[in-house]
């Protein structure tokens, strides 16, 4: 793979005298959509190709597949193995470059591999998995090989049981480049940074210690090539992170690890972490096992010691409190925005207008069904309320009281595809926060070690020295950028089927869904009139 091309680029003296010295910088990074394939020899397939010795290596099946699936190099005696997860299996069957029954000597064959029923979960099966890793390798959505549009996931509740509407014909017809997927975070009009992204998300909190510093990278990298942002997390701020400030948020979360106001000085972001939605009233964690040394020195702590943050600011018991925090930072950085970032209590709606009472520009709501393995299981998805009930609740109250376009409502929790994206918009949000979607794209299998002992033994979610050297920095940024650009696809095909020009148009748009368990004219078939020209979640 090429190397991503840096260059020096001037920066605005937007920002306090006194940073200017210490000022890097910044680099730009080429959002070229290139192949990225596994790092595995032997990539996880949904479908298996056996070949037997009865093979006469005539070539026929290499000729016919379009998939790059069977390999016969020119002056090699042998096949090599078949490259099973790129078949698209039973999809195929309709085809007339199937090669099974076109082999002179039926010498293959095609399996479902055994693997896939243990593999993911009921929020992440298999297919989805499969799909995530397929765009973050090409860059383009997936083969109609994984039920991916309409199957989702298995949870049996939240988006995987909310559906567009989608009109029988769309009521104009629009080309990609006539829709914008733009979205504007700061809309208070104080005289801070009018800061727009090109789509409606960016990368949440994963901090140095919750996954690996190539892990942290490789997202800023991308946050750099879709003109985005990506989040430093609650563990410190990086001096490696320095090239890429212009596209960080750094978080002052309630343990305070690493925050320095030198730091805070040198984003454009800066983000209040009062609560995360899969641990509500608990705090981070991060068990003694990754606080490596590398980690305790950014979160200025005690190598091997567990760390756990409070659950609340010791400071702050009331919105005067909060705001006395915002003005804190505004003051030590006069150009930056700020992100509130709560969970969702069943107030969640009052909290939201008083963290905008007390002057944040993006209010952050984190849903039940976000966070990673970090976060006790007694905890995940039994307190917070689900996103898409918290979303909907906080963007009417806006309304109501006549805040709605002074604040940016950004969701997570839970949100793993474009049309995840889109419902939570539909409902509300103005945009996305996505953090598990990252990690899958970088091969995550969704084992659920991210916080015990060494971590992530695919060496994501990992700081064990050993492990981390795994992901090579320029592919991990490639694979990233590869599922933004299959995402941003996806989207404007939905915007496309409603008419809409702008994903704005879509914000709190929630007549154009329905919920399976409300409705009943919608259901799972494929000739349900309402879903058709072809389901989708």
């Amino acid at each position: 793979m090429e190397r991503f091309s840096v260059q020096k680029k001037e920066f605005k003296d937007i920002l306090p005298a006194n940073t200017l010295k210490t000022r890097v910088p910044q680099v730009e990074i080429s959002r070229e959509i290139k192949p990225a394939p596994s790092r595995y020899r032997n990539e996880i397939a949904k479908y298996i190709i056996h070949r037997s010795d009865d093979c006469i290596k005539c070539g026929k099946c290499a000729e016919i597949c379009p998939y790059g699936v069977h390999v016969l190099k020119p002056g090699y005696k042998y096949f090599a193995m078949p490259k099973s997860y790129l078949c698209t299996g039973e999809a195929c069957e309709k085809t007339d470059h199937f090669c099974i029954p076109q082999c002179p000597q039926k010498a293959l064959r095609m399996v479902k591999n055994p693997m896939i029923e243990a593999l993911g979960d009921y929020r992440w099966p298999a297919d989805m998995l499969l799909a995530t890793w397929r765009m973050a390798e090409t860059g383009a959505p997936p083969s109609e090989a994984y039920e991916y549009d309409y199957h989702c996931g298995n949870s049996g509740g939240g988006f995987d049981r909310i559906r567009f509407k989608f009109p029988e014909k769309p009521p104009v017809e629009l080309a990609d480049d006539e829709i914008d997927t733009s979205i504007i975070l700061n809309r208070r009009d104080d005289g801070r940074p009018r800061i727009k992204i090109d789509v409606p998300w960016y990368g949440g909190g994963m901090s140095f210690g919750s996954v690996s510093n190539v892990t942290q990278l490789s997202k800023a990298r991308a946050a750099v090539a879709w003109n985005i942002f990506s989040c430093s997390g609650e563990g410190g701020y990086m001096e490696r992170m320095r090239p890429y400030d212009d596209h960080m948020i750094t978080q002052v979360a309630t343990g305070l690890f690493g925050v320095r106001e030198e730091t805070i000085q040198r984003v454009p972001i800066v983000e209040f972490k009062y609560a995360q939605g899969a641990k509500p009233g608990l705090g981070g964690h991060l068990l003694g096992d990754k606080n490596t040394p590398a980690v305790s020195k950014i979160r200025e702590s005690v190598v091997g010691i567990s760390l756990f943050s409070p659950f609340p600011f010791h400071s702050v018991y009331s919105i005067e409190d909060h705001m006395k925090h915002i003005d804190w930072i505004k003051h030590i950085n006069r150009r930056a925005l700020i992100s509130t970032k709560v969970s969702t209590p069943t107030d969640v709606d009052m909290v939201a207008v008083g963290s905008y009472s007390a002057g944040t520009h993006i209010i952050h709501l984190d849903g039940g069904y976000g966070g990673t393995g970090a976060a006790p299981d007694i905890a995940k998805k039994n307190i917070a309320m689900p996103i898409e009930y918290a979303v909907a609740k906080v963007h009417k109250f806006l309304v109501d009281e006549g805040a709605r376009d002074k604040v940016a409502l950004i969701a997570s929790g839970g949100v793993r595809t474009a049309y995840d994206i889109a419902k939570a918009i539909a409902l509300g949000a103005d945009g996305v926060v996505v953090g598990t979607a990252e990690l899958i794209s970088l091969g995550c299998v969704r084992c659920t070690r991210c916080s015990a002992g060494r971590g992530c033994p695919r060496g994501i979610a990992t700081t064990d020295p050993g492990l981390a050297p795994q992901i090579e920095l320029e592919w991990g940024t490639q694979r990233i950028i590869n599922l933004y650009n299959a995402w941003r696809i996806e989207l404007i095909g939905i915007l496309k089927r409603f008419g809409m020009r702008s994903v704005r148009e879509l914000v709190g748009r929630s007549d154009l869904l329905m919920h399976l368990d409300y409705n009943n004219d919608a259901h799972d078939s494929s000739t349900d009139s309402v879903i058709q020209p072809r389901k989708s979640c």
